[in-house]
């Protein structure tokens, strides 16, 4: 029987996964999602068509990341009834200045990992976990790490570093960037959909609970909003993009805060949940009559297009604008209003509504505009192919 190659994608409080069959990442053969661990864990999993497979809930703390990695395995395997996986491969959200490609799993690299996890603390411990636990289960499958950081590695100097003696940035403080895995897939996808874009001058906006920007020339990361780690650049859930850090020495001084304290403040007390007072999501917002959920929005909308305005002038003008992630493929009046703010660089839509692969702009338009679902499942599975062949 034919062997599998199965993708593990573990965040702060879900773990994503899917199943590929003969290790052709086109080949999908089920997906599903653990979600709400700490909280309320849900197992979902359908199979390509949309089928429900497995829907299955557990009581409040019953299950931690180690051991949801595990479950998440073994009923893997159940549903693959015989067929054998040939290796996993894991969304790793930081690979330093060292790790430019997918890279097999060993205790060498591991421990390099664990050694990153100060640049990404509320991430690397994560995805982590998924590894160790898989590797306790199964100590002989091959496992490959997929970074987050990656594809933003070959940006020109002058975007990677910051205003800051040369021994911190000898020391590896340095924009690193983030969301690698979807911005590679939304840019292959680009060179089918539109080569002439593809090696143009494009502006992606991965926009979800987690946002940033990335501009792209000739299909290479140019510069990207997401910095030293994932919590810089634009409003967020639950993070607060880029603020002033004497805001955070302000704090220290006048209100005792400590680094936990301040992480705390950053990562998950602020963005839309801090602005509005009332939820991180955006669905919610925007279903909410209460004026600060409309500021919450506002302020999303405009830091995304003043970003917009900063990454056309690094690529010396703009051929293209790309939506992805939650927000960007379904939110039609975030990008009509997006798109509205823009103009001024030729930006103009032509369609809202609508689902999937689209054009947005006119066919005559300078500015091309294009919503492209991204997947960074299936990009991971690509990787791990080549990373154990």
């Amino acid at each position: 029987m034919s062997q599998a190659i199965a993708v593990i994608n573990a965040g702060s409080s879900s773990i994503k996964f899917a199943l590929y069959a003969d290790g052709r990442e086109g080949n999908l053969l089920f997906r599903g999602q653990m979600e709400k661990l700490g909280v309320a864990p849900r197992l979902h999993i359908t199979d390509a068509n949309g089928e429900v497979l497995v829907d299955r809930e557990w009581a409040p703390d019953a299950i931690d990341h180690h051991d949801g990695a595990q479950v998440v395995l073994h009923t893997s395997i159940e549903l693959l009834a015989g067929r054998k996986v040939s290796g996993i491969g894991h969304r790793v959200v930081h690979g330093g200045t060292k790790y430019h490609a997918p890279t097999r799993i060993d205790p060498e690299v591991m421990r390099e990992l664990k050694a990153l996890t100060p640049l990404a603390p509320l991430h690397q411990p994560h995805n982590l976990a998924a590894i160790e636990a898989i590797a306790a289960a199964a100590p002989e499958m091959p496992q490959a790490a997929c970074f987050d950081t990656a594809f933003h590695r070959n940006q020109p100097e002058l975007a990677q570093i910051y205003a800051l003696p040369k021994e911190l940035t000898e020391e590896g403080i340095r924009r690193y960037g983030f969301h690698g895995l979807s911005y590679e897939y939304v840019t292959g996808r680009l060179h089918e959909l539109t080569p002439w874009l593809a090696e143009g001058r494009a502006i992606l906006a991965h926009l979800g609970n987690g946002a940033s920007l990335c501009a792209i020339k000739k299909g290479q990361s140019q510069a990207t909003t997401m910095g030293f780690t994932a919590v810089e650049g634009l409003v967020m859930g639950t993070r607060c993009g880029s603020i002033d850090p004497g805001i955070l020495i302000y704090l220290m001084d006048q209100h005792g805060m400590d680094a936990r304290a301040l992480e705390t403040l950053i990562y998950k007390k602020s963005g839309l949940l801090g602005v509005s007072g009332i939820s991180s999501d955006m669905r919610e917002l925007k279903a909410s009559a209460d004026q600060r959920a409309s500021l919450a929005i506002d302020l999303f909308v405009y830091r995304i297009v003043r970003e917009i305005g900063s990454l056309a002038a690094a690529l010396g003008g703009l051929d293209g604008l790309v939506f992805t992630g939650g927000i960007g493929e379904n939110d039609h009046d975030l990008r009509r209003r997006v798109a509205e703010r823009c103009s001024w660089l030729g930006v103009q839509i032509t369609e809202t509504e609508g689902s999937g692969e689209r054009r947005l702009s006119h066919p005559t338009a300078a500015v091309e505009v294009w919503v492209i679902p991204t997947d960074e499942e299936r990009m991971i599975a690509r990787h791990t192919q080549e990373v154990l062949s």
